[in-house]
């Protein structure tokens, strides 16, 4: 693993600003991962195109997830520059009826690692699993060769409330996850989906050693509002800060 994600995993304040599994579009890939660097993020999550890859790699010295559920793909895109990869971003793909069941992302991680044994490999946990099963399958994507687990939830999240409160509730699933997933297994959690500056510190605090986030970046229209949002989580990480040397 990169020495900075080792660093930013072992601090508890690793940040990772998705640009989005199915964004293939180079422009708007280019500000979210600009707003990214500029903001002080851990690394970048993007799609899963050589091309993209190897623009995107010369526009930043941050390194770059790619995120796909084809383990195909991987070696074009890790040959491109990618530093490191991710089974998951499941939630593009649930408003389409689309289910990741636990047997199929486990067979998905043993087919990438046996394709890419070296890599740093990380996987989504689905958030549609109730949260036992979530555990269990986060414990054998570990032992299959994942060295980070995701979690999710913020698609299934439908807050009531306006303001703080109703942030805290969009993100309680996927703290919830973190909470029992970090507990079980020997790896980093990665808190993603749903969240913002208000609960990035209490998804630290439930375990996670690091938090995801792409929807609060990407729907924003320019590069100086991006950057402002990334500051932000940036500063909400810093809270937790603790000072481990790797």
């Amino acid at each position: 693993m990169d020495i900075r994600l080792q660093q930013a995993f072992a601090q508890k304040k690793a940040l990772k600003i998705i640009s989005g599994l199915n964004n293939f579009d180079q422009q708007r890939v280019t500000s979210v991962v600009k707003a990214a660097q500029a903001g002080g993020a851990t690394f970048v999550d993007i799609a899963a195109d050589p091309a993209l890859v190897r623009h995107i790699r010369q526009v930043t010295s941050l390194p770059i997830c790619v995120s796909a559920v084809d383990p195909q793909l991987f070696p074009l895109v890790v040959d491109a520059g990618a530093d490191l990869i991710e089974i998951g971003n499941f939630d593009c793909f649930y408003a389409q009826g689309r289910r990741f069941e636990a047997e199929e992302v486990l067979a998905l991680t043993r087919q990438t690692r046996a394709l890419l044994p070296n890599i740093t490999l990380s996987v989504t946990v689905p958030h549609i699993l109730p949260l036992d099963q979530q555990v269990e399958l986060a414990q054998e994507l570990v032992e299959a060769g994942a060295d980070l687990i995701q979690t999710e939830g913020g698609t299934s999240s439908h807050p009531t409330s306006a303001g703080t409160l109703g942030l805290i509730e969009k993100a309680a699933p996927t703290l919830a996850a973190a909470y029992a997933i970090s507990r079980s297994v020997s790896v980093p959690v990665l808190c993603a989906s749903g969240l913002s500056n208000v609960t990035a510190p209490l998804a630290i605090a439930a375990g996670a050693s690091g938090i995801g986030v792409g929807s609060a970046i990407n729907k924003l229209d320019n590069e100086v509002s991006m950057i402002a949002v990334v500051r932000s989580l940036v500063e909400a990480l810093e809270v937790n800060k603790v000072k481990v040397s790797v």
